[in-house]
């Protein structure tokens, strides 16, 4: 199905963004805390939505 291999590559897209947000959450740590904690959220809602995009891809992970 189309749909699903757009969402697979969809969701390798934001696999990379949560990570690239993760490291820029540690990097800001010692600088600046309060920007830190707003990057961990980000970070762990994009999660969420990973987990849900992945779980569409590939129903059979789910």
């Amino acid at each position: 199905m189309p749909a699903r291999a757009e969402i697979g590559s969809i969701a390798t897209t934001l696999e990379e963004l949560t990570a690239r947000i993760g490291g820029l959450a540690e990097a800001a740590e010692a600088a600046d805390e309060e920007m830190a904690v707003e990057l961990y959220g980000i970070e762990r809602s994009l999660a969420g939505a990973l987990r849900r995009l992945r779980k569409l891809s590939d129903p059979g992970r789910g």
